[in-house]
């Protein structure tokens, strides 16, 4: 066992990269400290692979003292990260760095990244925070405040734009219609909660399709819902746009399914082929379905392959 107690995880202020670097540094046991990336003008504006020192462009995120370890997620992490191994520092990418893996100990990337090297571990899914433990105590948290609506129960994972796909009032409209013939037509229980991409002119347009049925959209007051809803749905339906989003659900004992959005990805094809080929997730055509699943989980693999290179 190393003496590292507080490795970093370092990410831009996105939460869907924070989350997958904490899941991974805490299915590895280690309890990280957080350091977010703020870089200052001009280098905000600026490819971080191509900034000339990486730990000035972010320099209050990494003030000494050093740990031994950082783990990092993104395009910005990786450049930072990089430049710490050049300071002796062990570090560990997840995602593809575009960049040199070379500069890593250790990257950590999906499948849709096609990336292959000796330091290289492949998972099917996104990293997350999702573990049996987790939903267990979600649960029983959320179990009375959820007993109300209809079962089986469907949950409802909403995305947003993001360059990629839409998720505009059109698709929003269409969404909430067939949401709402589900809940009507196989007399389920819908409840949803949007995300900080969504429109909330989409966000309302589902909770009015939803009220005569009496669906529930989280209004982002309160306790959040998000992982209550992964443990106790019978169903979990999610737009196409959010890779971590899928995989976090894919790691429940629900079925999943895609609503898919305008717009085309490549690296999110390569990433859902599988899924739908091992029937793991399905298209969502607007009607209630549940078959046979296994829990789909890379997270701790990928913690274990990163103590086992790293001799943590």
């Amino acid at each position: 066992m190393s003496d590292i107690t507080a490795p970093w995880v370092i990410s831009e202020g996105l939460a869907g990269l924070r989350s997958q670097a904490l899941g991974l540094a805490e299915a590895a046991g280690l309890s990280p400290e957080i350091r977010e990336l703020k870089p200052a003008a001009p280098w905000k504006w600026i490819a971080a692979k191509l900034w000339p020192n990486p730990l000035s462009a972010v320099a209050d995120a990494v003030r000494a003292p050093l740990p031994s370890l950082a783990i990092g997620c993104g395009g910005m992490a990786g450049a930072v990260l990089a430049a710490l191994r050049r300071r002796s520092m062990r570090v560990v990418q997840i995602q593809n760095p575009r960049m040199d893996i070379r500069g890593f100990d250790l990257i950590i990337a999906n499948t849709h990244d096609q990336l292959t090297g000796p330091n290289v571990f492949v998972t099917r899914t996104a990293l997350h925070r999702v573990t049996a433990a987790r939903l267990a105590a979600e649960a029983e948290l959320w179990r009375d405040r959820l007993a109300t609506y209809r079962r089986p129960l469907v949950a409802v994972l909403l995305g947003g734009n993001n360059g990629r796909y839409r998720l505009d009032r059109e698709t929003g409209a269409r969404l909430a219609s067939d949401l709402a013939t589900m809940a009507q037509r196989d007399k389920v229980g819908v409840v949803v909660t949007p995300s900080r991409r969504t429109d909330p002119a989409v966000t309302d347009l589902i909770r009015t399709a939803l009220a005569p049925s009496g669906g529930w959209v989280w209004d982002f007051s309160g306790d959040n819902p998000y992982f209550g809803m992964l443990a106790l749905a019978d169903l979990i339906v999610v737009t196409q746009d959010s890779v971590s989003m899928i995989s976090e659900a894919a790691a429940t004992t629900a079925p999943v399914m895609i609503a898919p959005l305008p717009g085309s990805w490549q690296r999110q094809g390569l990433f859902l082929k599988p899924l739908l080929d091992e029937d793991r997730v399905r298209p969502f055509e607007g009607r209630f379905a549940h078959w046979a699943v296994a829990p789909l989980n890379d997270t701790p693999e990928a913690a274990a392959e990163m103590r086992r290179r790293l001799r943590l």
